[in-house]
């Protein structure tokens, strides 16, 4: 699995120095400045602390099978804004690389709200998952017709709706694959657009 994440913090300095801080317990494979420097905080052969509590189709120990990627952004309660295309250029170059190393099927890059949708939003609606799709990582939905009930559709599909709620994954869901209205109800469009990523498994 490849997890994206956004720091929460004010910047890229704060942001290292947490996450090199042993008593922290926090730590993540890289680091992307918004100028799009990369920094390589724990090898991909050792685990990183970037999940926390998470669960994905399944899986409870997601970081023992993720590697973690932080973006600096202030988030959501810091002034949250876009992710500059220096700092996003700077990602899909190094999702490629992950990728040519390991090999983790599309439907598996994943947010960090999409494994812990009841605490975490990052990161988030700026962030341009489309774009990152079209350069070859991760999914973008093609529309479907769906008729399954939404919550049995977003458990087929990997969230933890029993454990986290369907409100808060239909958020998590709306933040990654449908930004444009993050509301928690999943709407006709959104259960097209699941059923269609659904489809892109099979």
């Amino acid at each position: 699995m490849l997890l994206l994440h956004y720091t929460g913090m004010l910047g890229a300095e704060a942001a290292l120095s947490r996450l090199c801080d042993a008593a922290a317990k926090v730590s993540a494979h890289y680091l992307i400045a918004e100028d799009g420097a990369v920094f390589a905080l724990v090898g991909e052969d050792r685990r990183a602390w970037h999940a926390g509590v998470s669960h994905w189709a399944g899986e409870e120990d997601i970081n023992g099978c993720s590697i973690g990627i932080e973006l600096v952004n202030p988030g959501h309660e810091f002034g949250y804004r876009a992710f500059p295309r220096a700092q996003m250029d700077a990602l899909k170059e190094l999702c490629r690389d992950i990728l040519r190393r390991h090999p983790i099927p599309p439907h598996r890059v994943l947010g960090h709200a999409d494994v812990a949708p009841a605490r975490k939003q990052d990161p988030g609606e700026l962030f341009d998952w489309a774009a990152l799709a079209a350069a070859g990582v991760g999914l973008w939905p093609v529309r479907s017709q769906g008729n399954d009930l939404s919550a049995a559709a977003l458990a087929r599909f990997g969230y933890d709706v029993s454990g986290a709620g369907l409100a808060a994954c239909a958020m998590a869901f709306q933040r990654h694959w449908r930004p444009g209205q993050v509301d928690g109800a999943m709407d006709d469009e959104c259960l097209g657009l699941l059923t269609g990523l659904l489809d892109s498994m099979t």
